[in-house]
């Protein structure tokens, strides 16, 4: 039987910060205005997308330092970065010196696996080593090791007038804590909790079972209840899902039309499993925030999660993020029984 649902603890959003290639501060900027927006309308934390070679945020951490020099509260996060395109041990002092920076409010969201377009990047991503890279787990296992402080050295010490660590610096102790794992699989939840990571579930998720029908829903909820079950704090194990959501309390009728416009020509690709990796998408979530919560409270994952990081669309105007955002903090969130941050 579904659980009851639980009120909503944490209310976050995630943006993918699109910019004009001849204008990119223009769209950097309206990413930090949102994240400041978020801050003061009480949400708990904001999340970026990363996209490489793409008109999209490429550098998440150096966004989020700017961010954490504009905003006093607001968690930091990314959804994720693809650590394919990543060293670890340099990550590891990139998230260390940010989380120092934001007073240790930022939460790094992570996934494996080979760079989107692997063979046409290769040649320039690493050019003498692409046949020997490990694009498995292992890269995150060492990232968590760097994170919390095991050994990326042989030596410490004086030699002459400098002092040397053993371990990255500077050390964030609770950095550790808050690195997350992006994933759509049971192995990946599985993982996940086993390392005792926090577990991003999104709107994407794979069909791994040779029938159907196939449930969305269903499948995630079976994606957060084997992390669980494979983390040590068992039930209190952190899960935040990002289903897309858009709610349209404040917005005019032309943005409510372009709003449902976006969810129906995206609607096609949630009926059944899509491509070789046979991904399930959710459905886009479009209405009041009465509406949007009675939905909610319906799906059998957002029953057993008690944070959220919901998506914002990719392709919107800056205008209708705020309304977005703003809906959000002051009409569906209390209406899910989250009170905002102060």
């Amino acid at each position: 039987m579904p659980s009851s649902p639980r009120p909503l603890r944490k209310l976050g959003f995630l943006t993918i910060g699109l910019f004009d290639e001849a204008d990119p501060r223009r769209g950097h900027e309206s990413t930090l205005e949102i994240i400041e927006l978020g801050e003061r309308l009480g949400f708990d934390s904001a999340w970026l997308r990363h996209r490489h070679l793409q008109y999209g945020i490429s550098s998440p951490v150096a966004v989020m330092a700017a961010a954490s020099q504009r905003t006093s509260r607001i968690e930091l996060g990314t959804a994720v970065i693809p650590l394919g395109w990543e060293n670890p041990l340099r990550l590891a002092e990139d998230l260390a010196t940010v989380d120092i920076l934001s007073g240790g409010r930022i939460n790094p969201g992570v996934s494996v696996g080979p760079p989107m377009h692997f063979d046409e990047v290769k040649g320039a991503l690493y050019p003498d080593t692409a046949g020997a890279e490990d694009f498995s787990y292992e890269r995150v296992r060492r990232l968590l090791d760097f994170v919390r402080g095991e050994p990326a050295s042989d030596f410490s010490g004086v030699q002459g007038f400098e002092v040397f660590s053993d371990r990255v610096q500077p050390h964030s102790p609770g950095l550790g804590r808050r690195l997350w794992y992006g994933g759509g699989s049971l192995s990946s939840a599985r993982w996940a909790g086993e390392h005792g990571m926090n577990f991003l579930t999104s709107s994407v998720v794979k069909a791994e079972g040779a029938q159907g029908p196939y449930d969305f829903a269903q499948i995630q909820l079976s994606h957060i209840r084997a992390f669980r079950a494979a983390h040590p704090d068992g039930a209190d194990a952190r899960v935040s899902q990002g289903l897309v959501v858009i709610p349209t309390d404040s917005a005019s009728p032309e943005q409510r039309a372009k709003y449902e416009e976006y969810a129906a020509k995206r609607t096609p690709r949630t009926t059944s499993p899509q491509g070789p990796a046979r991904l399930m998408f959710a459905p886009d979530i479009v209405g009041t925030s009465e509406e949007i919560a009675e939905r909610l409270h319906t799906h059998a994952a957002f029953r057993e999660v008690d944070e959220v990081a919901f998506a914002l669309p990719f392709t919107f105007e800056h205008e209708d993020y705020v309304q977005i955002l703003t809906d959000m903090a002051t009409k569906l969130g209390p209406t899910l029984g989250w009170r905002p941050g102060t």
